[in-house]
């Protein structure tokens, strides 16, 4: 992931509003789910709820399909995997990471 690819992913969800949209569509996974519902189920008005999703596509977050006359808006999991591994590249200076920290010392026994 180059870097301005992940700076757009970063300012994206530095926003409440388009943080919960992002943590909605990845919790109904890649069915995804239509405009409507986001707007009905965050309480989130379609003129800002436009804007938001507009934000969000545009940092490649989420991705967007049509099925009949709604849009079905959906999170783009490789890409935030890959906001993931360009965030955690380094970490803890090549030392794999196990589930309770960096290096040998913080695994569990």
């Amino acid at each position: 992931m180059q870097t301005k690819d992940v700076l757009a992913a970063l300012a994206a969800i530095a926003q409440e509003t388009r943080l919960a949209i992002f943590r909605l569509l990845v919790q109904v996974g890649p069915g995804g789910m239509a405009a409507s519902r986001i707007a009905e189920q965050l309480d989130i008005a379609p003129s800002s709820l436009s804007f938001h999703l507009k934000e969000l596509s545009h940092a490649r977050l989420i991705s967007s399909r049509n099925e009949g006359r709604f849009i079905i808006y959906s999170a783009d999991v490789d890409v935030m995997n890959g906001l993931i591994g360009y965030l955690t590249e380094n970490c803890c200076g090549g030392v794999p990471c196990g589930p309770t920290g960096c290096g040998p010392d913080t695994k569990s026994t």
